[in-house]
This record gives C-alpha cells, sequence and structure tokens, in this order.
C-alpha cells in the first residue's frame, strides 16, 4: 500500500495505518504524506520508511512507484486527504493503473462524483470507499435479518448521528480538522452533511437495501462565523414506500460520536448504536425484545467473517476500517488469482486468491456508493434552499 495524505498531525490516516496493518495482509510501503515535503519526510521516518520512497507529492509517487518492477512497488494506494484532494489523487492513480482505497466523501462536487465513476468503470480498477460503519458485525446482521424478511415489510427508518465537537467556533483558533470541514474550497457543498451526514445516509441504505427516492432537508449554521451548516434534519422517502427521518448535528453539546439507526418493519423492528456496536436489538409487539450479540448464537455468515474478539469484547472503531481493507485485499488476491489461472498477468508472486472468497460476504463501499453520497449532499443542499416541499434524490 501506498499512501496519499495523512501527516503526522492528521487524524484520519493514522486509523487507516492501523486498520490497514491489522490482519496482516497489507504493508505500508511508501507514501505521500502531506502537500508540505518536510511534513511527508518526518511523517516517512517516523513510520520508518525508506527515504527513496517517501515522495514530495502524490504525482510523484505515482510515476516513480510505477516505474518499480511487479512484487516491489506498491500494489494499490490509500487515499486520505482533505475533500478537495479525492478527485484529482484518484484520477492520477487510476489512469496510471493504481487501485484505490479512498476516505468518503468520493469527491469535493457531484460534477467530479460524476467523472470518477465513469473512470473507474471503464478502467476495471477496484475502489473502495471507507464509510467503516457498514463493517461491524452487528450491522451485517441486521442487513441479513432484513434481507430474510425477518422483520417484514419496511415502513420507517430512523438514524441519527449527532457529534458535539463543533458546539464553539474551534476553526477560529486554527484546529485543523474544523479549519478544512467548515471550508467550502476543501470540504465542499455541505459541512457536516459532507462530514457525516453521508455516514447516516449510507447506513440507512446499507442495513435496509432500500434506495432514498426524494428528501426535504432544513440546514441549519448555529455557531456565528461558521460558513458551513453544523447542523441537519431531513425527512425521506424510500423507494418501497418507507418513510424515514435522518438528523446530524455538530453542535450537539456533549455527544461524542452516537451514530445510531432503527428500522422498523410490519412484524418487528432493529435498533443498533455505534457507540454499543456488539448489540443489535430486535422489536416484537407481541414478544417484546431480543438482544442479539456479536460472538453469540448461531448468526450470519456475514456477521462472523467481521467479527474478530471473543464474546464480550467490544468490536471496534479501528476493527471497521480492517475489515473494509481486508475485503479490498481478498477481492484483488482473487483477481489475482484469476488472471494467473488465465495467464493474463498479474498474478506473479500475488498467490492464487483467497479460499472460500465470497464477495457477498466480504463486500466495501463501492464508487456507486460513493456517488450516492455525493448526490445526497446535492440534494440536501438543493432542497434546503428550495421552497419546494420535496426534492428528488437525482444522480
Amino acid at each position: 500500500m501506498g499512501m496519499i495524505g495523512g501527516s503526522l498531525d492528521a487524524f484520519i490516516g493514522a486509523v487507516h495505518r492501523r486498520g490497514a496493518a491489522l490482519d496482516g495482509e497489507i504493508e505500508l510501503v511508501c507514501g505521500a504524506f502531506s502537500s508540505n515535503p518536510e511534513k511527508s519526510k518526518a511523517t516517512g521516518e517516523a513510520l520508518y520508511l525508506p527515504a527513496n520512497r517517501v515522495y514530495d507529492s502524490y504525482e510523484e509517487m505515482i510515476l516513480k512507484e510505477k516505474e518499480l518492477p511487479e512484487g516491489e512497488r506498491m500494489d494499490f494506494v490509500s487515499i486520505v486527504t482533505p475533500n478537495h484532494v479525492h478527485f484529482p489523487a484518484a484520477k492520477f492513480a487510476i489512469e496510471n493503473g493504481f487501485h484505490v482505497v479512498m476516505d468518503k466523501p468520493l469527491t469535493l462536487t457531484m460534477e467530479e462524483a460524476k467523472e470518477l465513476t465513469e473512470i473507474v468503470k471503464n478502467s476495471g480498477l477496484l475502489f473502495a470507499l471507507t464509510h467503516n460503519y457498514t463493517a461491524y458485525p452487528m450491522v451485517k446482521e441486521a442487513r441479513q435479518l432484513i434481507k430474510s424478511g425477518a422483520i417484514g415489510q419496511i415502513r420507517k427508518v430512523i438514524v441519527e448521528y449527532p457529534q458535539g465537537w463543533l458546539s464553539q467556533l474551534v476553526e477560529a483558533s486554527g484546529q485543523k480538522q474544523a479549519s478544512w470541514r467548515t471550508d467550502p474550497a476543501r470540504s465542499g457543498a455541505a459541512g457536516g452533511v459532507g462530514d457525516i451526514g453521508t455516514h447516516a445516509e449510507n447506513l440507512a441504505e446499507y442495513i435496509t437495501g432500500l434506495q432514498i427516492t426524494e428528501l426535504s432537508a432544513d440546514l441549519t449554521i448555529f455557531v456565528e462565523g461558521r460558513m458551513l451548516d453544523d447542523d441537519a434534519n431531513i425527512l425521506l422517502h424510500f423507494d418501497n414506500g418507507a418513510k424515514g427521518i435522518l438528523h446530524n448535528s455538530q453542535i450537539c453539546n456533549g455527544e461524542e460520536n452516537d451514530l445510531n439507526i432503527r428500522v422498523y418493519g410490519e412484524f418487528g423492528g432493529l435498533k443498533w448504536r455505534q457507540m454499543d456496536p456488539n448489540t443489535l436489538i430486535m422489536t416484537n409487539q407481541e414478544n417484546g425484545s431480543k438482544i442479539i450479540r456479536t460472538g453469540v448464537g448461531n448468526l450470519s455468515p456475514h456477521a462472523q467473517a467481521h467479527t474478530r474478539q471473543p464474546a464480550g469484547h467490544p468490536e471496534g472503531y479501528i476493527e471497521t476500517f480492517a475489515s473494509i481493507y481486508r475485503n479490498f485485499t481478498y477481492a484483488l488476491r482473487a483477481r489475482w488469482g484469476a488472471e494467473s489461472k488465465s495467464g493474463t498477468g498479474g498474478g506473479l508472486g500475488k498467490g492464487t486468491g483467497v479460499e472460500g472468497y465470497d464477495p457477498d460476504i466480504y463486500d466495501f463501499p463501492s464508487i456507486e456508493d460513493g456517488l450516492r453520497g455525493m448526490a445526497f449532499i446535492q440534494t440536501v443542499v438543493k432542497s434546503a434552499n428550495s421552497a419546494e416541499r420535496w426534492t428528488k434524490f437525482e444522480i
């Protein structure tokens, strides 16, 4: 793996590195960790990388790595920059033949998202987006229960993502994470909606298997002096007729990271909270609630494949990134194995795939998920600025 972004003073880069390393499938071999060459060099030294594999720019890294022999050069690149760098970095990597794992949201604008989607599809290369919350074992279990019809036709979806870290104008103090996330030039058309609202949207669609068809959004900037939304309240319509509510906020003073979802169907409901990730609650009007726990009982193969710890040991945030990276590498190894068997190349020194690999079990968010996330941002902003009651979700 090579990495673009993720210097020592960044937040998400270290999370990606820890997640990628957890299963022993991936080695970080190179990086362009900052637009500042000195920062990139210092990060490379701290990560014990050889000096000749630490680059001043992502363009230099991609072109020089491309010249190295197979087996020595990076196999894929992880992009963990602020949003405005996502498109140019991913485009350059893909056009030079490298698979990509990237942090969300997909791009800065909807136009970039559409172009990148076409580039990825035409390249035939693998692309993963780290909507990491979909990788919790109990999220996988909830998705499979809904697929099996356990709660019947879905009627109501409530998904919430409250945080409190932007309750004050911390970006004015130079706080790095707040500074770029509240800057339209680096974050895009939305603030909190792009940062955490897209996680809520993705989780709702992933668990239910439904898609949003239209919405009605109310965006607010509560903190004076801020340029982008810090609070959102959104009504949703889904493609099966279900109704939904999505609330995301970064000014809920005292809240940490309480992403949670409730799904109600004709026969029962499901509840899950990211701050209690090992617990899934199934509700039923006649029989009461049933607690389902990670690692206990007859869970689906999808939940079992994403369970690392014995029962009673919380599956954590880093593990969700690890699962996406592991699943991505399984898909990559399966491709190498197929290429090796067919004699089309690409499998040199890289094994013959993964025994028992099932892409439905070892799934990961795709470029299409990223495109829907950008469409969600676009539709929410359009709705908030419109006098119309409902705004169609269009890509």
